[in-house]
């Protein structure tokens, strides 16, 4: 590209650079190229994005459901027309794959806006009872009023438009603070929105957590936070929102128990925890990667030789080329981490396959942040790479014996995001389903998400779940007739 292009937050209604007229680069993963820059915002543009939401949000919440739900399905026009360009734009910030982009990023996101603007009307739906023969008791939903979003880098456009979409068909203004290290398909899209929605009911500001995203959730404007991201960010989040008793909904880390029975189609399980689950799933880097793989016993060489010959498989490459199924690593800093985790891994357990990283990995791009699928076996629950949370195209085996060792081993950890169970027999299904500690639990299936079931976590995975109705408040009224 001759020229860089610059992005600018949407404060407003207006596109404006950061105060401070700074910038962040925004590197391509797949080339380690710096191909956009965006603004580095602080305090005074959050000032402004709060202020401009506070003062939009009496006028939006005292429209009507329906006059609220035709400004949605007009956001769900725009996906529909820039939907391939939205979704080229975050691949080339995150590089997740083109083609699972264009169902996160493009035109796919124009159902969900469609249905949150079906949402609007349940979002000011209360209920009524008779207290008493002379009393009359009813309920009515309010929204909070301005809600902060704060979006992971993995899937931007979709975590935006989950937070936003939801909270605005409830009667919410909003206010997202994106990932810095990919942020330009949603600044994209503010662009793209600025003439669509009233100013102020959707304002996004991108910068650096400390000097951008902390004083968001600790400003004293905000009433409602929804984030998505790690562990360690989403308890720092909550530190800070204590300060204002600010409500909050946290979707955050996993290290997510993908159990394989011998009784199972192990066809069908070897693809099931080896692709979507961890490795051609955006390289492993989600949040319910099923990292920990349990394997009974009396299958587990078969299994391994599954699973590698899927692996084998794999091309990792520029995830634009339709032909490549498993793209780069996000960030540089992003890179260290998942490699420095295969050494401890090499020390702690055996390598069954994989390892590589760098340029080696894919020589045609040798500046991208590039690990190839790789997988270990362990006997030990305890070990680092089976307790914490890689975010990377690396997973590891655990052998267990009977239905009560694989339960314990699921729920030992301080994450419970998701489980998966692969398996024939009904009753050992029902009892996993019971008492996995998962805010998800999938069987004979995995990583299936539905706009009409919750999606949330439970332990040090988080609470609560972006839902129309998490966005209200219930008040309860009283009437002597």
């Amino acid at each position: 590209m001759s020229e860089t292009p610059e992005y600018r937050n949407l404060i407003g209604g207006e596109l404006c650079p950061a105060s401070s007229g700074r910038l962040l680069d925004s590197v391509n993963p797949a080339t380690g190229e710096v191909w956009a820059r965006v603004p580095a915002s602080d305090r005074d543009d959050v000032d402004a994005a709060v202020s401009a939401a506070t003062s939009a949000f009496p006028a939006w919440s005292a429209l009507p459901a329906s006059a609220r739900s035709h400004y949605l399905k007009q956001v769900a026009q725009v996906f529909i027309a820039h939907g391939e360009e939205l979704a080229r734009l975050e691949t080339l910030d995150n590089g997740r794959l083109l083609e699972e982009n264009r169902g996160r990023a493009g035109m796919g996101m124009a159902f969900f806006w469609n249905r949150a603007a079906e949402m609007t009307l349940e979002a000011v739906r209360g209920h009524s009872v008779v207290l008493d023969p002379t009393t009359f008791g009813l309920t009515r939903r309010e929204p909070y009023g301005v809600v902060a979003g704060i979006i992971p880098w993995n899937a931007p456009v979709a975590m935006c438009s989950s937070k936003a979409g939801l909270a605005m068909a409830a009667g919410n203004t909003v206010v997202v603070k994106p990932a810095e290290q990919a942020c330009v398909s949603v600044l994209r899209l503010g662009e793209l929105l600025a003439d669509v929605l009233p100013p102020g009911v959707l304002n996004i500001v991108s910068g650096l957590g400390p000097e951008a995203g902390e004083p968001l959730v600790r400003h004293h404007g905000v009433k409602k936070i929804s984030m998505t991201g790690s562990s360690a960010t989403g308890k720092l989040i909550h530190r800070a929102a204590a300060d204002t008793l600010t409500p909050a909904i946290f979707e955050l880390g996993g290290k997510s128990p993908n159990i394989v029975f011998a009784d199972a189609d192990l066809e069908a399980a070897a693809a099931g925890v080896t692709t979507e689950s961890i490795f051609t799933g955006n390289a492993g880097q989600v949040c319910v990667a099923g990292s920990r793989i349990l394997v009974q016993r009396s299958v587990l060489s078969e299994m391994l030789e599954r699973m590698e010959a899927i692996a084998s498989g794999i091309v990792l490459g520029d995830p634009l080329d339709p032909r490549t199924t498993m793209g780069p690593i996000v960030s540089e800093g992003q890179y260290d981490s998942v490699t420095n985790y295969l050494e401890v891994g090499k020390k702690e357990a055996e390598l069954v396959f994989g390892g590589r990283h760098g340029a080696d990995v894919v020589p045609e791009f040798p500046g991208g942040y590039w690990v190839e699928p790789t997988l270990f076996i362990a006997n030990d629950n305890s070990l680092r790479i089976c307790q914490e949370e890689i975010f990377g195209p690396v997973a590891v085996v655990i052998p267990f014996d009977t239905d009560d060792e694989a339960l314990t081993i699921a729920n030992d950890t301080s994450y419970g995001l998701a489980a998966g169970v692969w398996t024939r027999d009904l009753s050992r299904i029902h009892r996993f389903i019971r008492d996995l500690e998962s805010g998800n639990v999938w069987v004979n299936v995995y990583r299936q998400t539905r706009y009409e079931l919750p999606f949330g976590g439970v332990k040090d995975s988080g609470f609560g779940h972006d839902d129309v109705l998490e966005f209200t408040r219930e008040k309860a009224v009283v009437i002597a007739t």
